[in-house]
């Protein structure tokens, strides 16, 4: 039989899970009233019977603290009910039945601590009287009746923050990706929230991964990674249009991290990479263009001047010989231009007159001897 089930539920992820029912909040306000009324008890037995045993006082103590932990935990009326039944049953078996006084307090603080409910400035309260709806209360102190009203939830109303994925979903140009993102949402009716829908943060949830899903299935993969603002507006406006209907409304969805294939991102970073140096190149002509066009200004300025295009052909080689151990080449007309082999030419042939003037003088023939 165990079996069966497990077959015929398999399919169905989100299961109900397993919560403990509330009726109320037994609170530290709880817990006072409680107290009051047993310091009240114990007050009336010690004057209707004169004298009362310390142990039987701690031990009705101790076994009234312990029931308002166990109502900490299990706030029910029902277990409220079995406390006391099992007070005036424990009273009558194993103590008497002449602390009717006493017990009749206690059962009282256990039937009417818990109607004392104290909610929060951010949290609204969802009544129910018989069964039905009866108003949304919050925030402050009020009273329920008890047995008959019972709190469905502790609605908190100020803005949440929920984050939520879709693993493994195409692009649609078939692109595997893996896309995190944030749910920024309130609730601003806390009735339709609790009433609507059973489990409000469980829809919301998964209402977003399904509009993520459907968003990522409508974009291709550059628009993904471009236009992340753009997409999560879009997810938005869908998901705020399907959740308003339950008294939610969704702020903004931010997609924070999108996750591709490791060979996609090395072919995309590959792609990126000559991407880079095709703009390097493209800025490069552009700049020789430039410098192109600025030497053919230059070149229109020496046309019909000569001398400067001497000088600066002469600053060229001033520059170029500056720098130790460079080698400058020029072209045959800017030498031609500056008449440089006739100059050195002349040089030479100046330095081979002056040598052999030199050796004529120091020549054995051409020295005077001593008279």
């Amino acid at each position: 039989m165990i079996e069966i089930l497990k077959n015929k539920y398999d399919r169905i992820k989100n299961l109900p899970k397993l919560k403990i029912p509330k009726d109320f909040s037994y609170n530290a306000f709880s817990y006072l009233v409680l107290g009051l009324f047993l310091g009240v008890g114990i007050a009336v037995q010690i004057i209707t019977q004169e004298s009362m045993d310390p142990e039987l006082i701690a031990g009705v103590v101790i076994g009234t603290i312990v029931a308002g932990g166990i109502l900490t935990v299990f706030p029910m009326w029902i277990t409220v009910i079995q406390f006391i039944i099992l007070a005036w049953i424990g009273m009558y078996v194993k103590i008497g039945g002449n602390f009717y006084p006493l017990f009749g307090f206690l059962a009282g603080g256990l039937l009417i601590s818990p109607a004392f409910q104290l909610v929060q400035h951010w949290d609204k309260v969802v009544i129910l009287r018989f069964g039905k709806f009866r108003k949304a209360r919050g925030p402050g102190l009020f009273v329920l009746f008890p047995i008959i009203d019972r709190i469905t939830e502790f609605v908190d109303t100020r803005i949440r923050v929920t984050d939520f994925s879709a693993e493994k979903t195409l692009t649609i140009d078939t692109v595997p990706v893996h896309v995190d993102a944030l749910c920024f949402w309130m609730i601003w009716d806390a009735t339709k929230s609790v009433l609507e829908v059973e489990n409000f943060m469980e829809a919301v949830v998964l209402s977003a991964q399904t509009a993520l899903r459907d968003g990522i299935g409508k974009h291709e993969l550059a628009e993904l990674l471009a236009e992340r603002e753009h997409i999560g507006k879009e997810i938005q406006e869908v998901l705020d249009a399907k959740t308003n209907s339950w008294g939610i409304t969704i702020l903004s969805i931010e997609i924070t991290d999108i996750i591709i294939p490791k060979e996609l991102e090395d072919a995309m970073s590959k792609r990126a990479q000559a991407e880079r140096e095709r703009q390097s190149r493209v800025i490069l002509g552009s700049a020789e263009v430039e410098v192109a066009e600025k030497f053919e200004e230059a070149s229109k300025r020496y046309v019909n001047n000569p001398t400067a295009l001497h000088l600066r052909a002469m600053n060229m080689i001033y520059e170029g010989l500056k720098k130790q151990g460079s080698i400058m080449l020029l072209p045959s007309t800017a030498l031609e231009s500056m008449s440089l082999g006739a100059t050195l030419g002349a040089l030479a042939l100046n330095k081979d007159k002056i040598h052999e003037i030199q050796e004529k003088k120091l020549s054995p023939d051409n020295q005077k001897k001593p008279e």
